[in-house]
């Protein structure tokens, strides 16, 4: 028996408890693994409260991130005592996933871990610092340089733009860092590399087809209005990356950007992403992430406080990341 945060359904609610769980339950897969760290995510927070349709089937265990030590595997990539990671692939939604004391999952989903990152580390940057460096690589491939100009990142105190505004600082781009709350987290934005910080107040007005080329680049994390103001202020063959929508899923732009100024518009998927082009990340990602970020925006919490965290997520209470101890 091991100890795990379980969802079920009870009159349309959902319901968020802690139980014990026989191994058995586990669903199938070719890996069990001894969860050591998972990390807390919008998604997660949708799941948990039942505030978005994000589980598919219950009972669930949420948790899109997690990382441990290979216990049993049928496949021959993975041997007892490997320590890898897992981020996205459904896991959480139509697969048990990381908020439990074991998981057992496909091989083909798991990355090992690298060598120079601990479980607790790598729940640091999970999906959101994985889908971050997505997001900086596609800026990068679009053969945006720093020296063109400042690149935006909205939602830039969450998970994925937290993680975003450093790869960028640390590639030598100028950030100008977009949040909801700019006094409480200005400071904190500054530290990990960001040169402006702006109020996302200024990009939830209307947004004029075209504005005032402002942005060499730019990534997203919110969608709607916002998109649509961000859009429409990217310099001539700018880029911009999208990866969220906690704004909304909606565009209210229109075509000009992209015919009369040839912006491309990137979207970015980490859930489905092929194991090479992830492994990459991963490696780049400890290149390039510096100590200093380890030290701050992080937050570590029991089992028995993710419900709590859940709700805070959802209501954007929550700045950076939160590690979840297994």
């Amino acid at each position: 028996m091991f100890k795990a945060l379980v969802l079920e359904q009870e009159d349309k609610k959902t319901l968020a408890t802690i139980r014990q769980v026989a191994t058995s339950e586990l669903p199938e897969g070719d890996v069990l693994i001894d969860v050591d760290y998972s990390s807390l995510n919008y998604k997660d927070g949708l799941a948990i409260t039942g505030k978005g349709r994000i589980v598919r089937q219950f009972p669930m265990v949420p948790g899109v991130d997690l990382t441990g030590t290979v216990a049993e595997s049928s496949d021959d990539r993975y041997q007892i005592g490997d320590k890898v990671v897992l981020t996205g692939w459904g896991v959480g939604e139509g697969h048990w996933g990381g908020m439990a004391e074991k998981a057992r999952l496909k091989a083909d989903w798991l990355v090992p871990l690298p060598t120079n990152l601990d479980g607790k580390q790598a729940m640091m940057v999970g999906t959101a610092g994985l889908t971050a460096m997505l997001c900086v690589q596609a800026i990068v491939d679009a053969n945006v340089k720093p020296e063109d100009g400042e690149i935006l990142v909205t939602g830039a105190s969450g998970g994925v733009g937290s993680v975003a505004v450093t790869l960028l600082a640390q590639l030598g781009y100028k950030v100008a860092a977009v949040t909801g709350r700019a006094e409480t987290n200005g400071p904190l934005l500054k530290q990990l590399g960001a040169t402006t910080i702006i109020d996302r107040s200024v990009f939830e007005e209307p947004a004029r087809p075209l504005d005032k080329q402002l942005w060499a680049g730019a990534i997203d994390t919110v969608g709607s209005k916002v998109l649509a103001k961000v859009l429409s202020q990217i310099n001539y063959n700018g880029a911009v990356a999208i990866c969220g929508l906690a704004g909304g899923f909606d565009l209210p732009t229109t075509v000009m950007p992209f015919i009369l100024r040839n912006v491309r518009l990137q979207g970015i998927d980490s859930v489905m992403c092929p194991f090479e082009k992830r492994q990459q990340a991963w490696q780049r990602l400890t290149e390039l992430l510096p100590a200093s970020y380890f030290e701050q925006a992080c937050r570590e919490v029991t089992l028995e406080q993710v419900a709590e965290c859940a709700e805070a997520i959802t209501h954007g209470q929550i700045t950076g990341r939160v590690v979840i101890k297994l």
